[in-house]
């Protein structure tokens, strides 16, 4: 078996998981509908009179909370697979470590990015519109986003063996990166501990992104949200491969 078929068998495998799981599908869009349809409408009502729209405002954090929450999930996989056999399975064929570790990172983005899809295509009849031309530039943000948070749940699930474990070990992660990134909230006007702590936030840059391209409002140019997001996917695929292959060669 060539490296890159395993890549696409194992691609191939995340996306016929994430179709037949439609109760998985319902369920990841169910937070974000309930930040639009109630924390959106509801505050972008108070606000309609200062000329504001803050649904289109949140429509980019929302995009960039599926897109977290969504690939950071996958590494509860990982360690369903060691535990039903299929990794140990897997780990024997004729293929490196690293081939394994891209098709499920590249399933997992994929997958990632098919569910904010579906959340872009809800939000027009919401009211939310977007820039048309910023939709190639917010696309790249979402690889970004899908691809680095796929390694870090990979990276989580390498070290641990229980699934309950990673779940709590998820939300004590997830939750505090979503709400310090401004998905919620302009980053301009800040305290100076509040931004200090929003500026270390990874996300920060891939939503204050997908808001320029899409909206044309942006907190930071783009050329600096696009390189610093770059560099913390690249970092969290290197964490990814390399304690997945350390915890299976059992180092």
């Amino acid at each position: 078996m060539s490296e890159y078929t395993a890549i696409k068998v194992l691609w191939k495998r995340e996306l016929l998981r994430f179709v037949r799981a439609k109760s998985r599908i319902a369920g990841s869009l169910g937070m974000p509908l309930f930040f639009l349809l109630f924390l959106g409408t509801g505050l972008n009502s108070a606000i309609s009179g200062t000329g504001g729209n803050y649904m289109e405002f949140i429509a980019p954090g929302i995009i960039g909370m599926v897109l977290m929450f969504s690939s950071v999930a996958n590494g509860l996989i990982v360690i369903m697979d060691r535990q039903f056999g299929f990794l140990k399975e897997v780990l024997v064929a004729p293929v490196s470590r690293l081939s394994i570790v891209a098709g499920k990172i590249f399933g997992g983005a994929t997958t990632s990015i098919a569910q904010a899809a579906i959340i872009m295509l809800i939000m027009p009849f919401l009211g939310v519109s977007f820039a048309l031309s910023g939709m190639i530039t917010a696309f790249a943000f979402m690889v970004l986003i899908s691809i680095a948070f796929v390694g870090l749940g990979i990276a989580i699930a390498s070290k641990m063996e229980d699934m309950h474990g990673f779940q709590l070990v998820m939300n004590f992660l997830v939750m505090p990166l979503f709400f310090l990134s401004g998905a919620l909230f302009p980053l301009t006007n800040l305290p100076s501990w509040l931004k200090v702590l929003t500026m270390i936030d990874p996300l920060t840059y891939g939503i204050d992104g997908m808001r320029g391209a899409l909206t044309g409002s942006s907190a930071m140019p783009l050329w600096m949200d696009f390189g610093i997001l770059a560099l913390f996917c690249a970092a969290m695929i290197a964490l990814g491969a390399w304690l997945f292959t350390k915890k299976s060669t059992g180092n």
